[in-house]
């Protein structure tokens, strides 16, 4: 090889838009300032965050002082499970899904160890929750509702909405990890009606390390990390301010033409369904046909095991699953909840396009994976 492969992993991870890096640059170089110093080094950081805030704010529909700054997806996951139990301040119940993502999944299960009682509703052959499961879960324990906005592997998503209506019919609270949608589908809060949702930054062109939180006004919420008062003193530490700033101008500038990108990016992973289709008999699509993220397309390929597929094919950058699980010669936890046989369910590959994939990637990309399914199966 000669040149670096398509890069079709997107929902692992982005690139920085360059609108995102000019932002930061001035907040790496000359405005080094503490955002909480009262001198005009700090105001400089102090505003920069606050416009941030905005920005994020703008894109989620909600006011500025219900956006918290995290280090990522994963801590303002933490900081929205963990927070609204310790809040609470005894044992109660929570309701999640079998196809979470670690980040969610694992502060649910510290939680059962400390003595709460976590209810895990399953999904259907598309992927989607069952809302009769969560109906039947749900009781006047129950504490919080926690189900990712769309699925980070399938794309599939989630009713959120018909889930937060439930959730509240008993008095709960509703969060929705939202960090593979914001950017690629319209995300509303108050459209959802979620009291918590979370934010990856590096996940909509902006740089790793940073994350928000939405927490509806007057939700109950604990720290997990205690120090000093910043962000309303629900998590403590100096503004990583650089990192903000990007998110920021990352909101805004995938909300300036949101529908217009998710249009661009369905069509072209459409046609890559299209060309692997109709040229690979047997290939099977994970999850529902028309509720997932437009630029998600998980496949199972017959005959062969997706990390064996990835591991032939040197011209295409892509993964068998969440990143967190890759490496693994084991079937996708969330491809087995959506009923498909482990053997089947071990041919899984995840496709996601990006903003800036072009049409000729997407055909180079089919050809790609095509000769190297042909050359494991002969």
């Amino acid at each position: 090889m000669t040149s670096d492969p398509i890069y079709l992993d997107h929902n692992a991870t982005t690139p920085l838009f360059p609108e995102v890096v000019d932002a930061m640059l001035p907040y790496l170089r000359e405005h080094f300032g503490n955002p909480s110093s009262g001198h005009v080094y700090g105001l400089r950081a102090r505003s920069a965050v606050a416009r941030a805030r905005e920005q994020v704010a703008a894109l989620l529909g909600c006011d500025a002082d219900e956006v918290l700054f995290t280090s990522g997806g994963t801590e303002a996951n933490n900081l929205a499970i963990r927070g609204v139990l310790e809040a609470l301040g005894r044992e109660r119940h929570v309701v999640t899904t079998r196809i979470e993502h670690p980040a969610t999944a694992v502060p649910c299960e510290w939680l059962e160890k400390k003595g709460h009682r976590v209810s895990r509703i399953g999904v259907d052959a598309e992927g989607v929750a069952r809302e009769a499961e969560a109906r039947e879960a749900l009781g006047r324990e129950t504490a919080l509702v926690t189900v990712m906005h769309s699925n980070n592997e399938t794309g599939v998503l989630q009713p959120i909405a018909a889930l937060a209506r439930l959730a509240h019919g008993v008095g709960a609270l509703m969060h929705t990890d939202a960090a593979q949608s914001l950017g690629k589908v319209p995300v509303q809060v108050r459209e959802l009606g979620v009291d918590l949702l979370s934010v990856a930054g590096h996940k909509l062109y902006a740089p790793k390390g940073v994350g928000a939180l939405y927490v509806k006004r007057g939700t109950p919420l604990a720290p997990f990390a205690l120090g000093a008062s910043h962000e309303r003193g629900l998590r403590p530490g100096t503004e990583n301010v650089a990192s903000i700033v990007g998110l920021g101008a990352a909101c805004e500038t995938v909300g300036r033409d949101l529908d217009a990108a998710a249009s661009r990016m369905k069509g072209l992973r459409d046609l890559l369904w299209e060309l692997l289709a109709s040229s690979i008999p047997g290939l099977a699509l994970n999850g529902h046909r028309e509720l997932r993220l437009p630029n998600t397309l998980n496949v199972r390929f017959p005959g062969v095991s997706g990390p064996a597929l990835l591991e032939v094919v040197p011209d295409v950058a892509a993964s068998t699953g969440s990143a967190c699980h890759a490496g693994h010669e084991t079937a996708s936890a969330v491809i087995l909840a959506m009923g498909v046989p482990a053997a089947e369910a071990l041919g899984s590959v995840r496709l996601t396009l990006g903003r800036t994939t072009t049409p000729e990637e997407v055909r180079q990309a089919a050809a790609a994976l095509l000769q190297s399914w042909r050359q494991l199966t002969r």
